[in-house]
């Protein structure tokens, strides 16, 4: 199937706003989305490796307002 990927990545980094939490080692999110996104989001320095055995991933600086910013401008209110 034909898809934008950049519009994907855009929208799985805003829906990674739900699952993100912060530890002892910074903000992390869930990393139960689509595989080829998690490597496309790494790729773009965003996220931490998802090719480990840990269920999250690290998040950037930049990835966590980047995600907040583009929660709010697709689900805001």
């Amino acid at each position: 199937m034909d898809y934008d990927k950049e519009k994907v990545d855009e929208m799985v980094l805003a829906l990674m706003r739900l699952v993100m939490h912060d530890d002892k080692y910074g903000v992390r999110a869930w990393k139960s989305f689509d595989w080829d996104t998690l490597v496309r989001l790494h790729e773009k320095g965003l996220i931490s490796d998802p090719k480990s055995k840990a269920k999250s991933v690290a998040m950037s600086e930049e990835a966590v307002k980047l995600s907040e910013s583009l929660f709010k401008k697709h689900f805001g209110i």
